[in-house]
């Protein structure tokens, strides 16, 4: 049963890992490559070399270019090397050059750049953020990372965002000021959106519940709701009457069902609810 479960579980994260995968490639062809918004990463350089060699596509770029950068890494890192980053580099080069062949574009969809910026940044914000969460990446340039933060004693982030701004930088120069300030307000936007859905994602609900009726507010919790639970035994400081004092982690959805249930068994329960980021143990992250 365990074994079952846990091939589930990693199922379903390759198949999170390439969903993450396609909505990069979406925002990235259908709406950066057309636009040639340029925020960085390997995307922005493949559009600015586009413009410099059009006879090579965008999407060609970016296979060169990820395809380079793995070998490298593998090159460096060995067996270390990341096979979710890999799968995901090479998966998203696929989806990006299989576009091109079946779904050519020659201008951008809508005649709203504002509007096909946000989905140019906000598609592989959110598709970064997903990669992100279950330990992996596009490559590209968080390949480069690994590789300064092996051998230097850089500031990583400070390295990349130098990188990206420098490619931004090229896309003024080769496609003019609109559109170079299009790829800065996207570069700015890019650097913050990824934060926020990635902490979206992690986000649960740690519940401390002090009750006088533990037993089924627990069965709910282990039965129903297939979550652990810690009993805590605690004093009431005014009264001085025993209390039992539940802590528990659930997710969103499961946050609405447990407050609703506490509130049913024992309608004096004192709840605190509290929004936590990160969670490491058995049923969440960081165990096998």
């Amino acid at each position: 049963m365990a074994q079952k479960v846990k091939l589930n579980q990693t199922l379903k994260e390759w198949l999170l890992i390439t969903f993450g995968t396609l909505l990069m490639a979406v925002g990235i062809y259908f709406f950066k490559f057309p636009n040639n918004f340029s925020t960085g990463g390997v995307s922005g350089l493949s559009v600015v070399l586009a413009h410099y060699f059009p006879w090579i596509t965008p999407g060609t770029f970016v296979t060169i270019i990820n395809v380079a950068l793995l070998i490298i890494g593998f090159a460096i890192f060995g067996r270390n090397f990341g096979v979710r980053t890999a799968y995901a580099s090479l998966l998203m080069s696929g989806f990006i050059q299989l576009m091109e062949v079946v779904l050519p574009m020659k201008a951008p969809m809508t005649s709203q750049p504002f509007a096909e910026l946000l989905f140019a940044v906000g598609l592989p914000a959110v598709g970064s953020a997903i990669l992100f969460n279950l330990d992996a990446s596009s490559g590209g340039t968080d390949i480069v990372a690994m590789i300064l933060r092996k051998f230097t004693s850089l500031n990583i982030g400070a390295a990349l965002m130098c990188s990206d701004c420098v490619i931004t930088l090229m896309a003024c120069v080769a496609f003019g000021m609109e559109t170079g300030l299009f790829c800065v307000l996207g570069l700015i936007i890019k650097s913050v959106l990824v934060d926020m859905v990635l902490e979206n994602i992690n986000t649960h609900k740690c519940f401390h519940i002090i009750t006088t009726k533990p037993e089924k507010i627990v069965e709910f919790i282990t039965v129903a709701l297939k979550r652990g639970a810690t009993e805590l035994h605690g004093e009431g400081a005014y009264t001085h009457e025993g209390r039992t004092v539940l802590l528990t982690v659930v997710n969103r959805r499961e946050a609405v069902l447990l407050r609703r249930e506490v509130k049913r068994i024992d309608p004096g329960a004192f709840l605190l609810i509290t929004n936590t980021g990160e969670i490491i143990g058995k049923g969440f992250r960081g165990t096998n």
